[in-house]
C-alpha cells in the first residue's frame, strides 16, 4: 500500500473484489508510480479497499491487504472498482451503499475489467456510456439496458470512468496523466513501460492497434466479426459468404484451412461461447439464455452446450467453488475452435 498522499485530491481508492485481475490492478497503478518517480513527488497516491477489510485473493491466487471501507472516507478523487471472473456476484448493500456516499461527495467512479457490473448494480451508471471487457459486452447490454455500453478501450462520461481491463488500464491512466501534467510526462511514463503507441479512448478493444490477425484472411475476419455481431439471430452461412461477394465454398475452404473446422461448427461455438457469459455474468434462465445466443430449441442447446463444455447449462453456475481463485471449467479458451 503506498503512503499517504500529501494532496488528497489526487488519492485512488481501489475497490477489490475477489478474483479481481491482477494484471488490470497493475495496469492501473504501474503508470501513477512511474509518474511520480518521473517527477521526483507524489502526484498521486492510492489505496486498498473492500467491503470487509480483509485479505482479497485474486484470479492468480495471489492476495492483496485491504481497508474496510468508512463511511468517513472522504479523501478520494477517484473510486475504481476491479472486477474479475464472476464478479456479480460480490456486490452488496454495503458497497453498494459506500459507492453511491462517494458519488454525492463528488469523487469520481469508475471500474476495471469486470468492475462496471458492480456500478451498474448500485445504479451509477444508469443514464451514462460506459465499457466493460469485451468478454462480457453483450450480457451486460441484456442485463443493463439503460446503460450505453460501448465498445471502447476505456470510457469517460462526466464523473465516471471505466475500462476494459488488461493494458487499456494503463491507456486510461497515460490518459489522465496527460491531461493533468501534459503530453511530456504522459509520453516519459509511456517510453518507462516500453508502451506504445498512446491509444485514445474511443478505439475498439481487440482490434484497438489496427492490425490484422497474423496468417488469418482479412475476408476470414470479416466472417468472424459478422458471426460475433449477429449472435441472437444468427445468420445462415450462404447470407454470410453473399455479403462478402464470394462462395460459400471458398467460405468453407478458409474455416476448414484456418480453423479445421465448417463454418457452421465455427458459428455454433461462437455462440456457446457467448452462452457461457451469460450464464457467468447474468442472472437469465438457461431458457432465456438459450433464446439469446440464437438458439430454437432449450434441449438441442442443453445437449450441445454439455457436449461442448463438460456441464449442463443448469450446473454451471454452482460448478465453481468458493475457494477456487479461477474455475476450471473445460474448454476454458474463447472463440476459435476450441473444444469443437
Amino acid at each position: 500500500m503506498s503512503d499517504a498522499p500529501h494532496n488528497p485530491a489526487e488519492c485512488l481508492g481501489l475497490v477489490l473484489l475477489p478474483r479481481f485481475s491482477m494484471f488490470s490492478v497493475s495496469a492501473l497503478l504501474e503508470p501513477l508510480r512511474i509518474a511520480n518517480y518521473c517527477r521526483g513527488e507524489t502526484l498521486y497516491a492510492w489505496e486498498f479497499l473492500s467491503a470487509d477489510g480483509a485479505d482479497v485473493q485474486s484470479s492468480t491466487a495471489m492476495t492483496l491487504r485491504t481497508r474496510r471501507i468508512s463511511k468517513d472516507d472522504a479523501g478520494f478523487r477517484w473510486v475504481l472498482v476491479c472486477g474479475g471472473w464472476n464478479t456479480e456476484r460480490y456486490a452488496s448493500s454495503v458497497l453498494n451503499g459506500w459507492l453511491q456516499h462517494q458519488a454525492r461527495r463528488g469523487a469520481i467512479l469508475g471500474a476495471t475489467e469486470t468492475g462496471s457490473y458492480v456500478l451498474a448494480q448500485a445504479g451509477l451508471l444508469q443514464g451514462h456510456q460506459a465499457t466493460i471487457h469485451w468478454h462480457c459486452l453483450n450480457a451486460f447490454r441484456e442485463r443493463y439496458p439503460g446503460i450505453e455500453a460501448r465498445d471502447a478501450l476505456f470510457v469517460l462520461d462526466r464523473q465516471r470512468m471505466t475500462c476494459a481491463g488488461g493494458a487499456a488500464g494503463t491507456d486510461m491512466m497515460l490518459h489522465e496523466i496527460r491531461r493533468a501534467h501534459g503530453d511530456k510526462l504522459a509520453q516519459e511514463v509511456a517510453d518507462q513501460l516500453v508502451f506504445a503507441p498512446l491509444r485514445e479512448a474511443g478505439q475498439a478493444q481487440r482490434k484497438a492497434r489496427g492490425r490484422p490477425q497474423p496468417a488469418i484472411p482479412p475476408a476470414l475476419q470479416r466472417a468472424i466479426e459478422l458471426m460475433e455481431q449477429n449472435v441472437e439471430k444468427p445468420l445462415r452461412i450462404p447470407q454470410i459468404s453473399r455479403r462478402l461477394g464470394f462462395s460459400q465454398r471458398k467460405l468453407e475452404r478458409l474455416f476448414h484451412r484456418h480453423f479445421g473446422c465448417s463454418a457452421v461448427a465455427y458459428y455454433r461455438n461462437v455462440r456457446l461461447q457467448e452462452a457461457r457469459v451469460l450464464l457467468t455474468h447474468t442472472d437469465m434462465s438457461v431458457l432465456d439464455v438459450c433464446i439469446a445466443c440464437g438458439f430454437a430449441s432449450s434441449s438441442y442447446f442443453s445437449k450441445i452446450y454439455t457436449q461442448q463444455f463438460g456441464l449442463h447449462p443448469r450446473d454451471h453456475r454452482t460448478a465453481w467453488p468458493d475457494e477456487e481463485p479461477a474455475p476450471r471449467w473445460p474448454g476454458i479458451g474463447t472463440g476459435g475452435a476450441a473444444g469443437l
